[in-house]
């Protein structure tokens, strides 16, 4: 899958019924698909978003911490690739370019200038840690060059979706049949005496007072089924309601179901209030193009599966799984978030910023710490683990950083509105809602999660480039 960005395309109209179907010729001047392939990806970005899901599952296999470290750094080091070949090829020379972008370099610089911070925990663990920052968001830059049309857009969604569904699916087996589907060995995180109690604290009791961990899903760390379950609950309910062949429709609805069942089982509630949020505003998005029968047959469907995933969930793990979810109806839910993130996202503006105005060095936290970090025994006596995305810009560049990355999320959500508002074709409009619903997902983690340092920011910025290169020579209004 050698990244070789294709030449300038021509788009051709397709109706609306085509649009999410797959087998159809992709664009005009491109090979023609043969129609017993066209489920075969095709294209460096499709296989780019294959490999957000299968290259970390590495990790699912048998006697597979051995070589975790390359299993982690897979995806990362090919955006890496990716954006080597691009820019050699094309001398980062493009006609447009999306309004994030001058705010994420001037980042890289920054991150380049804390390799030299005094509190950095060595020279190769302050490179690896920049490095990372990059290649989460280096796809906003060469994800154009593949990207070059709605349909390849349309292409890359049904892989994401299909990627994530398989996910939940063997998260919700995981629970289901623990002896067949659970991997055979979690995260070296969970080794050892404290290992163990962390192991503890990931297990609740299912039907019968069976123990079980939350599923991980194609991955090593309990509950990490969740990310995937959100993806897969919200983008099957979209292709489910767009013209397809019956049975791509019910392929979908059930990787819907799966997903939405997954994170019930994983007992991550922040993944289903931003699952919720989600759905929420793709609902506003069509409803502000005069969507209102789609809109209508979204919240009919989304009800159920929020309510059918729920009872799916309990028969498999237990009256806890309603119990836990319930605590978001019967408590505060500015209490519940306190309690959860909320206290650490005020510790990071009452006391981080204070300590670390200009950041306490790079990789004093998080995998480049643990892999690459010297001295870790005594960095996390002094350094806090950041849990939540403020916390982790605010230790490694400070104020600076912590500016200059919501600057970058800033401009790109008005971008992005801005961007389905003038675009003049409808299925145009639909499409890029579809897009930033799902994407947009990544923002509401921000404050519960460290998104922008994990493959979830990296696949917020590989849509964002997605979405940047299929629309930007199309019509709009000014």
């Amino acid at each position: 899958m050698h990244p070789n960005p294709p030449d300038s395309l021509a788009w051709v109209p397709v109706s609306d019924d085509a649009l999410f179907d797959a087998s159809t010729d992709i664009d005009q001047g491109e090979p023609l698909l043969k129609s017993d392939r066209w489920w075969f990806p095709t294209g460096f970005a499709e296989w780019f978003a294959i490999g957000l899901t299968f290259l970390p599952a590495i990790l699912y296999l048998p006697n597979s911490q051995s070589y975790r470290l390359p299993a982690r750094v897979g995806a990362y080091g090919i955006s890496i690739y990716a954006f080597t070949m691009w820019w050699f090829d094309r001398g980062g020379r493009k006609e447009t370019r999306h309004p994030a972008e001058r705010w994420l370099m001037t980042i890289a610089v920054l991150l380049a200038a804390m390799i030299a911070h005094p509190g950095t925990a060595s020279l190769l663990a302050g490179v690896a840690h920049a490095t990372l920052y990059f290649a989460i968001f280096s796809p906003l830059f060469w994800v154009p060059a593949y990207i070059t049309s709605r349909r390849r857009l349309v292409r890359v969604l049904a892989v994401i979706l299909l990627c994530n569904g398989l996910n939940s699916l063997v998260g919700v087996l995981q629970v289901y049949d623990p002896d067949r589907w659970m991997p055979k060995q979690l995260s070296m995180v969970f080794q050892g005496e404290a290992g163990r109690n962390a192991l503890a604290a990931a297990t609740y009791l299912g039907p019968g007072g069976r123990p079980i961990v939350r599923p991980p899903g194609l991955f090593d760390t309990p509950g990490a089924v969740c990310g995937a379950g959100t993806l897969a609950a919200v983008l099957g309910l979209i292709f489910f309601l767009e013209p397809m062949a019956w049975w791509k429709r019910l392929a979908a609805l059930t990787m819907a179901v799966f997903g939405m069942a997954a994170i019930y089982l994983s007992h991550v509630r922040a993944s289903f209030v931003v699952t919720l949020c989600m759905m929420a505003l793709y609902v506003i998005l069509i409803t502000t193009q005069r969507q209102a029968k789609r809109a209508a047959g979204f919240v009919a469907l989304g009800t159920a599966i929020v309510i059918g995933g729920l009872s799916f969930a309990v028969m498999l793990g237990g009256e806890s799984v309603q119990d836990r979810f319930m605590t978001l109806l019967g408590d505060d839910p500015r209490n519940t978030y306190y309690q959860s993130r909320g206290a650490q996202v005020e510790y990071a503006f009452t006391d981080l910023v204070e300590r670390f105005p200009f950041g306490a060095g790079l990789a004093r936290w998080g995998m480049a710490a643990y892999y690459f970090g010297a001295d870790t025994g005594a960095v996390d006596e002094e350094v806090p683990f950041a849990e939540v995305q403020p916390n982790a810009w605010i230790l490694d560049g400070g104020w600076p950083l912590l500016i200059l990355y919501s600057l970058a999320l800033l401009v790109t959500v008005s971008f992005d509105l801005r961007l389905i508002r003038t675009l003049q074709d409808p299925a145009d409009k639909l499409l890029a809602a579809i897009v930033v619903a799902t994407n947009f997902g990544t923002l509401f983690f921000v404050f519960t999660f460290v998104p922008f340092a994990t493959a979830g920011g990296m696949q917020f910025w590989f849509l964002e480039g997605a979405l940047h290169g299929a629309f930007s020579s199309r019509p709009r209004s000014e």
